[in-house]
């Protein structure tokens, strides 16, 4: 344990004097990492870096309910839907989640209600046509004609001459 701060001693100069007489015993020689870079030095901050840096020392992951995670993969892939190829491909994303949609149902774990049910794939399979069939159509349309815009005109402020 340290010593108490002198009263008449401001603590910049308390600390300094403490810094400079463990710098004489030598207790700062031969420190683990010295002159060594700082990790993660080149990262950006963020302000849970610590949270991060003890999950990665300890070879955790980030926990996210499972509940959760499966959320996130139902909308992920219901984004990768919209981008298939072919409706085999469409079928071929929703099948996996489906069957975790139904085991979650069946056997919901503690927490969060999943909000999902399992999704029609025939039904998601006619929405992929419509949508693919739209964005075809799109693309052979000619593109329209704007009108041309008059030079920027500030719309308060003006002085009115008079």
């Amino acid at each position: 344990m340290t010593e108490r701060k002198p009263v008449g001693l401001s603590f910049e100069s308390w600390i300094d004097r403490q810094i400079r007489e463990a710098e004489e015993r030598g207790e700062f020689a031969d420190l683990p990492g010295s002159g060594k870079p700082l990790p993660g030095a080149h990262q950006p901050l963020d302000e849970n870096w610590w949270i991060k840096q003890k999950l990665a020392s300890e070879g955790l992951t980030a926990m996210v309910h499972p509940t959760l995670a499966l959320r996130k993969e139902i909308e992920d892939v219901l984004a990768k839907v919209a981008e298939a190829p072919s409706e085999r491909s469409v079928r071929r994303l929703l099948e996996p989640v489906n069957e975790m949609i139904v085991a979650n149902l069946r056997m919901p774990p503690p927490g969060p209600p999943l909000g999902y049910r399992p999704i029609d794939v025939d039904a998601a399979v006619a929405t992929w046509r419509e949508n693919r069939a739209e964005r075809s159509r799109d693309a052979t349309a000619p593109p329209e004609d704007k009108p041309k815009r008059r030079g920027w005109r500030p719309r308060f402020g003006r002085r009115r001459r008079g």
